[in-house]
């Protein structure tokens, strides 16, 4: 893709309102299109795209969600941006699925935050899991997005360009007071090398897997864990559904019911309502 015609594509999805880390995958998404057939992607045929579509299903195996965005990018470009009716371009419809969450313990989400020693690390983690941040929100968070005072976190323009507010745990607000004392970071709180700039995602996800191959914690996936561990444990604590929903930033109740995993240890304390029938009428 040239860079002309890649500034185009790029101007065409700022224009549809993709937010710039859907940009950013999306242009990735046609490159590796041009880069596999040594064609510009423009110029190619359906039956090359559904080749490559092919080889990165099958060959490279790629995840469900990685796909996805395959398929996402390709139909938004061909159909969107290039105009291409059915009989030019179609691809399959993709398949859900649907991976539940390995939930950890409040235990082991302690092991993972105690087990870096890296201040700033030891920051960004407490704010993911003790407010529910989005990773993406976590490395965009701002100094004047902590509301100490009201002891709430504001997230501006989240998924779905939202605003909201969620919890803010003392914890939380101890230990960034501590990293601002030793960091004094600027615009952003969490700050990559340049200082200017808010930490990459790919850090953070690093962050996270180092620390909890440190702690010895085998289960659970990516950051994001940490979020859906959150969401179930504040409803282990008897919070409302729709208090949690508030907090995650979620349009539907339905959303919210994907993240609530209650844990085997605290299901094992519930009784059944039966037992409470029997005991009511036990002289």
């Amino acid at each position: 893709m040239s860079r002309k015609f890649q500034d185009n594509f790029e101007n065409y999805l700022i224009v549809q309102r993709v937010a710039k880390t859907t940009r950013n995958a999306y242009l990735q998404a046609v490159l590796g299109l041009e880069v596999f057939h040594q064609q510009p992607a423009d110029e190619l045929k359906n039956e090359q795209v559904q080749h490559y579509l092919h080889y990165c299903i099958q060959e490279k195996e790629l995840a469900w969600s990685s796909c996805n965005v395959l398929f996402c990018a390709l139909k938004k470009y061909y159909s969107g941006y290039l105009g291409r009716d059915d009989s030019q371009f179609s691809i399959p419809p993709r398949p859900r699925s649907r991976q539940l969450p390995m939930l950890l313990s409040p235990l082991e989400v302690r092991s993972i935050l105690l087990a870096t020693g890296n201040l700033k690390h030891k920051a960004l983690l407490a704010i993911v899991y003790g407010s529910g941040l989005r990773v993406s929100e976590a490395v965009n968070l701002e100094p004047h997005h902590i509301e100490s005072n009201r002891m709430m976190v504001r997230v501006e323009q989240g998924k779905g360009r939202k605003d909201r507010y969620t919890v803010l745990s003392k914890t939380s607000l101890e230990l960034l007071r501590e990293y601002w004392r030793s960091y004094r970071p600027g615009k952003w709180i969490f700050f990559g090398r340049d200082k200017n700039l808010p930490m990459p995602i790919g850090t953070a996800q690093k962050v996270f897997y180092k620390a909890k191959e440190k702690s010895g914690v085998t289960r659970g996936r990516g950051i994001h864990t940490l979020r859906h561990c959150f969401a179930s444990h504040a409803l282990e604590q008897g919070v409302e559904m729709y208090i949690i929903k508030r907090w995650l930033g979620h349009t539907s109740i339905t959303t919210t019911c994907g993240y609530l995993h209650l844990s085997p240890s605290h299901l094992a304390k519930i009784k059944s309502p039966l037992d409470d029938l029997y005991e009511e009428v036990t002289p």
